[in-house]
């Protein structure tokens, strides 16, 4: 039971820290990986987020809403199929990219400050198989891991 205990503890105190370092910017925790993700892809359809993430879909459009209403990202019709959303990040969204992204890194450093590099590699390993295993173990399937770095 300690191994759930510390998931638990790890990942609430990560989230506090990633809120603290994002909140400035209007978004949290719940929000960076899908800002991330449209930055790095404009015009990536919202559909392609169930391939991307590990969340049911409203979570995914809920997620999308928010951030469109706080001006980080626009929605617009696919033109090769009209029954999905293009996404592209605003203006505001690329002016504050890259320190959501220095406070991810600041994250993760504070993480695993105590581990060395083969033990961060090592963690970061671990986590993944445990999250993908017990992911398979719920039949939660996923296409592609290009936002597993």
């Amino acid at each position: 039971m300690k191994l759930l205990k510390w998931l638990s503890v790890a990942d609430r105190f990560a989230k506090i820290y990633l809120d603290n370092q994002l909140a400035p910017f209007g978004i949290n925790s719940s929000q960076h990986m899908y800002l991330l993700k449209v930055c790095n892809q404009p015009g990536i359809t919202q559909d392609s987020f169930l391939n991307s993430f590990y969340v049911h879909p409203s979570n995914i459009v809920r997620m999308i809403i928010s951030l469109e209403k706080r001006g980080l990202l626009t929605r617009v019709s696919c033109e090769n199929d009209k029954r999905t959303w293009c996404l592209y990040p605003t203006k505001k969204a690329l002016e504050i990219v890259e320190q959501v992204n220095i406070a991810c890194a600041r994250t993760e450093a504070v993480l695993t400050e105590q581990l060395s590099e083969e033990e961060k590699a090592v963690f970061e390993g671990l986590l993944m198989k445990a999250g993908k295993q017990i992911a398979n173990e719920l039949h939660v399937e996923r296409m592609e891991d290009e936002f597993d770095e």
